[in-house]
C-alpha cells in the first residue's frame, strides 16, 4: 500500500491544512506547517488569495476564477497548488 498523498486534480475541493498557518507578507505569505515545522513560502499575493479561497470552492478552477486569476496564467497556478498539494500544505477538503 503506497503512502503517497492522491495526485492534485483540479476539479475536486481543496483546503488549506488544518495544521498549517499562513503569515501575510508583501511578496505573498510565509507557510509554516506545525506539525512538520518546515516553512515555506507563497510567491505572490494573488496565489494567497487563491489557497484562502480552496474552501470556499467547489475545485480548484472555481478559486481561480474568484481569485480573478487570467485565464492564461491558470496553468502556472495550477502547477503551484500541485506543489502546495504535494507537500501537505493544502488537501482535499472532505465532501459535506
Amino acid at each position: 500500500m503506497s503512502t503517497d498523498p492522491a495526485p492534485f486534480d483540479p476539479t475536486l475541493p481543496y483546503t488549506l491544512a488544518g495544521s498549517v498557518s499562513l503569515r501575510p507578507e508583501p511578496f505573498g505569505a510565509l507557510v509554516y506547517d506545525y506539525t512538520t515545522r518546515r516553512l515555506s513560502f507563497l510567491k505572490t499575493p494573488q496565489l494567497v488569495t487563491v489557497v484562502r479561497a480552496l474552501a470556499e470552492h467547489p475545485d480548484a478552477h472555481s478559486a481561480l476564477t474568484a481569485a480573478e486569476v487570467p485565464a492564461a496564467d491558470h496553468p502556472r497556478y495550477l502547477y503551484a497548488l500541485s506543489g502546495l498539494c504535494a507537500s501537505g500544505t493544502i488537501h482535499l477538503r472532505a465532501a459535506s
